[in-house]
Protein backbone atom coordinates (compact mmCIF):
# COMPACT_ATOMS: atom_id res chain seq x y z
CA UNK A 1 0.00 0.00 0.00
CA UNK A 2 1.40 3.44 -0.84
CA UNK A 3 0.20 6.64 0.63
CA UNK A 4 -1.68 7.91 -2.41
CA UNK A 5 -1.48 12.20 -2.73
CA UNK A 6 -1.01 12.27 1.10
CA UNK A 7 2.10 13.53 2.88
CA UNK A 8 4.64 12.01 5.12
CA UNK A 9 7.09 13.80 7.52
CA UNK A 10 10.37 12.14 9.57
CA UNK A 11 11.67 13.54 12.59
CA UNK A 12 12.79 12.88 15.72
CA UNK A 13 11.82 13.01 19.51
CA UNK A 14 13.92 13.55 21.92
CA UNK A 15 13.61 11.41 25.28
CA UNK A 16 15.00 10.65 28.39
CA UNK A 17 15.28 7.25 27.90
CA UNK A 18 19.27 5.05 30.07
CA UNK A 19 20.65 4.52 25.82
CA UNK A 20 18.91 6.74 23.77
CA UNK A 21 18.42 10.51 23.38
CA UNK A 22 15.96 11.00 20.32
CA UNK A 23 13.56 7.87 18.88
CA UNK A 24 12.84 8.13 15.41
CA UNK A 25 9.01 9.06 14.43
CA UNK A 26 6.62 9.94 11.58
CA UNK A 27 3.36 11.08 10.68
CA UNK A 28 0.82 10.41 7.64
CA UNK A 29 -1.54 12.64 6.80
CA UNK A 30 -4.41 12.03 3.97
CA UNK A 31 -4.74 14.01 1.04
CA UNK A 32 -7.63 16.65 1.15
CA UNK A 33 -9.61 16.95 4.50
CA UNK A 34 -8.00 15.28 8.09
CA UNK A 35 -10.22 14.48 10.42
CA UNK A 36 -10.81 15.63 13.56
CA UNK A 37 -9.19 12.47 15.29
CA UNK A 38 -5.27 11.91 15.03
CA UNK A 39 -4.08 8.75 15.90
CA UNK A 40 -0.81 7.84 17.66
CA UNK A 41 0.01 4.51 16.37
CA UNK A 42 2.32 2.71 18.88
CA UNK A 43 4.21 -0.42 17.63
CA UNK A 44 4.88 -4.56 19.51
CA UNK A 45 7.69 -5.56 21.20
CA UNK A 46 9.31 -7.11 18.52
CA UNK A 47 7.64 -4.99 15.25
CA UNK A 48 9.17 -1.45 14.54
CA UNK A 49 7.49 1.37 13.33
CA UNK A 50 8.48 0.86 9.64
CA UNK A 51 7.30 -2.98 9.56
CA UNK A 52 4.93 -3.96 6.99
CA UNK A 53 2.48 -4.47 9.41
CA UNK A 54 2.43 -1.38 10.89
CA UNK A 55 2.75 0.45 7.35
CA UNK A 56 -0.30 -1.26 6.25
CA UNK A 57 -2.15 -0.42 9.96
CA UNK A 58 -1.48 2.93 8.99
CA UNK A 59 -1.51 3.99 6.17
CA UNK A 60 -5.23 2.05 5.53
CA UNK A 61 -6.35 4.80 8.67
CA UNK A 62 -4.98 7.29 6.83
CA UNK A 63 -7.06 6.27 3.90
CA UNK A 64 -10.19 6.99 5.71
CA UNK A 65 -8.64 10.33 6.45
CA UNK A 66 -6.85 10.37 10.27
CA UNK A 67 -3.96 11.47 10.49
CA UNK A 68 -1.91 8.61 12.35
CA UNK A 69 1.64 9.35 13.93
CA UNK A 70 4.27 6.57 14.35
CA UNK A 71 7.56 6.39 16.70
CA UNK A 72 9.83 3.85 18.10
CA UNK A 73 10.28 2.78 21.69
CA UNK A 74 13.31 3.60 23.37
CA UNK A 75 14.91 -0.05 22.73
CA UNK A 76 13.67 -0.06 19.17
CA UNK A 77 15.70 2.51 18.61
CA UNK A 78 18.61 1.35 20.02
CA UNK A 79 18.34 -1.77 18.12
CA UNK A 80 18.18 0.09 14.87
CA UNK A 81 21.22 1.71 15.92
CA UNK A 82 23.10 -1.12 16.70
CA UNK A 83 21.40 -3.38 14.06
CA UNK A 84 20.94 -6.32 16.24
CA UNK A 85 17.77 -6.88 18.90
CA UNK A 86 17.53 -5.45 21.92
CA UNK A 87 15.16 -6.78 24.72
CA UNK A 88 12.03 -4.45 25.25
CA UNK A 89 12.24 -1.82 28.56
CA UNK A 90 10.17 -2.13 31.24
CA UNK A 91 6.98 -0.43 31.30
CA UNK A 92 7.65 2.78 32.81
CA UNK A 93 10.24 3.74 30.10
CA UNK A 94 8.00 2.50 27.69
CA UNK A 95 5.55 4.49 29.23
CA UNK A 96 7.39 7.58 29.12
CA UNK A 97 8.47 7.47 25.55
CA UNK A 98 4.93 7.12 24.58
CA UNK A 99 3.89 10.20 27.00
CA UNK A 100 6.47 12.23 24.77
CA UNK A 101 5.37 10.78 21.35
CA UNK A 102 1.76 11.56 22.21
CA UNK A 103 2.38 15.56 23.30
CA UNK A 104 4.60 15.67 19.93
CA UNK A 105 1.40 14.54 18.21
CA UNK A 106 -0.62 17.38 19.97
CA UNK A 107 2.12 20.00 18.78
CA UNK A 108 2.60 18.89 15.73
CA UNK A 109 -1.31 18.17 14.54
CA UNK A 110 -3.31 20.24 17.12
CA UNK A 111 -6.56 17.14 16.76
CA UNK A 112 -9.58 17.73 18.33
CA UNK A 113 -9.38 14.71 19.17
CA UNK A 114 -6.40 11.72 19.97
CA UNK A 115 -6.95 8.32 19.55
CA UNK A 116 -4.33 5.91 21.64
CA UNK A 117 -3.52 3.00 18.94
CA UNK A 118 -0.79 0.59 19.85
CA UNK A 119 -0.08 -3.24 18.19
CA UNK A 120 -0.26 -6.23 20.97
CA UNK A 121 2.82 -5.10 23.82
CA UNK A 122 1.96 -0.97 21.84
CA UNK A 123 -1.88 -1.41 22.62
CA UNK A 124 -0.93 -2.43 26.12
CA UNK A 125 0.97 0.51 26.83
CA UNK A 126 -1.76 2.77 25.43
CA UNK A 127 -4.14 1.20 27.98
CA UNK A 128 -1.44 1.78 30.92
CA UNK A 129 -1.65 6.16 29.55
CA UNK A 130 -5.35 5.82 29.37
CA UNK A 131 -5.48 4.02 33.07
CA UNK A 132 -3.09 6.93 34.15
CA UNK A 133 -5.28 9.88 33.19
CA UNK A 134 -3.46 11.02 29.77
CA UNK A 135 -5.04 13.42 27.39
CA UNK A 136 -6.90 11.47 25.06
CA UNK A 137 -10.18 10.78 24.10
CA UNK A 138 -10.06 7.05 22.92
CA UNK A 139 -8.61 3.56 22.49
CA UNK A 140 -8.00 1.53 19.48
CA UNK A 141 -6.72 -1.48 20.48
CA UNK A 142 -5.22 -4.24 18.17
CA UNK A 143 -4.30 -8.17 19.14
CA UNK A 144 -4.75 -6.84 22.88
CA UNK A 145 -2.07 -9.37 24.39
CA UNK A 146 -4.29 -10.57 27.70
CA UNK A 147 -1.95 -13.11 28.69
CA UNK A 148 1.52 -14.74 27.63
CA UNK A 149 0.85 -17.35 25.55
CA UNK A 150 -0.52 -20.26 27.06
CA UNK A 151 -0.63 -18.46 30.63
CA UNK A 152 -4.16 -17.73 31.03
CA UNK A 153 -3.73 -17.11 34.87
CA UNK A 154 -1.49 -14.25 34.22
CA UNK A 155 -3.81 -11.84 32.94
CA UNK A 156 -3.17 -7.95 32.41
CA UNK A 157 -6.32 -5.92 32.85
CA UNK A 158 -6.32 -5.49 36.02
CA UNK A 159 -5.36 -1.50 35.14
CA UNK A 160 -8.87 -1.88 32.98
CA UNK A 161 -11.09 -0.38 35.78
CA UNK A 162 -9.30 2.96 35.31
CA UNK A 163 -9.84 3.13 31.90
CA UNK A 164 -12.89 5.56 31.28
CA UNK A 165 -12.39 6.30 28.09
CA UNK A 166 -13.93 4.83 24.75
CA UNK A 167 -12.20 1.72 23.43
CA UNK A 168 -12.63 -0.51 20.18
CA UNK A 169 -10.68 -4.06 20.89
CA UNK A 170 -10.14 -5.11 17.49
CA UNK A 171 -9.24 -9.35 18.11
CA UNK A 172 -8.73 -12.54 15.85
CA UNK A 173 -10.28 -15.85 17.39
CA UNK A 174 -6.79 -17.25 16.96
CA UNK A 175 -5.03 -15.06 19.07
CA UNK A 176 -2.67 -17.26 21.28
CA UNK A 177 -2.52 -14.10 23.93
CA UNK A 178 -6.20 -14.25 24.85
CA UNK A 179 -9.34 -15.74 23.37
CA UNK A 180 -12.54 -13.32 22.30
CA UNK A 181 -14.04 -14.88 25.37
CA UNK A 182 -11.19 -14.26 27.74
CA UNK A 183 -11.07 -10.88 26.68
CA UNK A 184 -14.82 -10.09 26.87
CA UNK A 185 -14.84 -11.41 30.70
CA UNK A 186 -11.91 -9.18 31.27
CA UNK A 187 -13.81 -6.05 29.40
CA UNK A 188 -16.55 -6.48 32.38
CA UNK A 189 -13.88 -4.67 34.56
CA UNK A 190 -13.25 -2.33 32.06
CA UNK A 191 -14.67 1.65 33.36
CA UNK A 192 -15.48 3.23 30.17
CA UNK A 193 -17.56 1.77 26.93
CA UNK A 194 -15.75 -1.26 25.34
CA UNK A 195 -16.42 -2.10 21.91
CA UNK A 196 -14.92 -5.64 21.03
CA UNK A 197 -14.50 -6.50 17.32
CA UNK A 198 -13.70 -10.23 16.49
CA UNK A 199 -11.66 -10.96 13.02
CA UNK A 200 -13.05 -14.67 12.80
CA UNK A 201 -9.56 -16.75 11.73
CA UNK A 202 -7.18 -13.84 12.90
CA UNK A 203 -4.26 -14.24 14.82
CA UNK A 204 -2.56 -12.56 17.21
CA UNK A 205 -1.66 -9.70 14.14
CA UNK A 206 -5.40 -9.94 12.94
CA UNK A 207 -3.77 -12.38 9.65
CA UNK A 208 -6.31 -14.96 8.28
CA UNK A 209 -5.28 -18.23 7.05
CA UNK A 210 -4.20 -17.95 3.22
CA UNK A 211 -7.48 -20.27 2.98
CA UNK A 212 -9.46 -17.71 3.89
CA UNK A 213 -8.45 -15.85 0.04
CA UNK A 214 -7.71 -12.79 2.20
CA UNK A 215 -4.49 -10.73 2.57
CA UNK A 216 -3.66 -9.12 6.17
CA UNK A 217 -3.40 -5.87 3.77
CA UNK A 218 -7.84 -6.55 3.13
CA UNK A 219 -7.96 -7.40 7.09
CA UNK A 220 -6.10 -3.86 8.09
CA UNK A 221 -8.35 -2.19 5.55
CA UNK A 222 -11.44 -3.56 6.89
CA UNK A 223 -10.65 -3.05 10.67
CA UNK A 224 -9.82 0.98 9.35
CA UNK A 225 -13.31 0.81 8.22
CA UNK A 226 -14.43 -0.51 11.57
CA UNK A 227 -12.54 2.64 13.44
CA UNK A 228 -13.94 4.99 11.10
CA UNK A 229 -17.43 3.37 12.10
CA UNK A 230 -16.53 3.32 15.44
CA UNK A 231 -15.04 6.95 16.05
CA UNK A 232 -17.94 8.33 13.96
CA UNK A 233 -20.59 6.84 16.46
CA UNK A 234 -19.05 7.36 19.34
CA UNK A 235 -18.43 11.38 18.41
CA UNK A 236 -21.09 12.06 16.00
Amino acid sequence: MTLAQGSTERFEIAVEHPRVAAVGARIDRPSGATREAAILLAHGSGVDMEHPWMELAALALVSHGFAVLRFRYGYMQRAQDLGRVQPPDRAPTLEAVHELALAELRRRLEPRRVLLAGKSMGARMATHLAAKGAAAHGLVLYGYPLHPPGKPESERSEHFAMCVQPALFLHGTRDEFGTPNELRSALRRYAGRATLHVIEGGDHSLERPKASGQTLEAVLQLTAAEVDRWERETWP
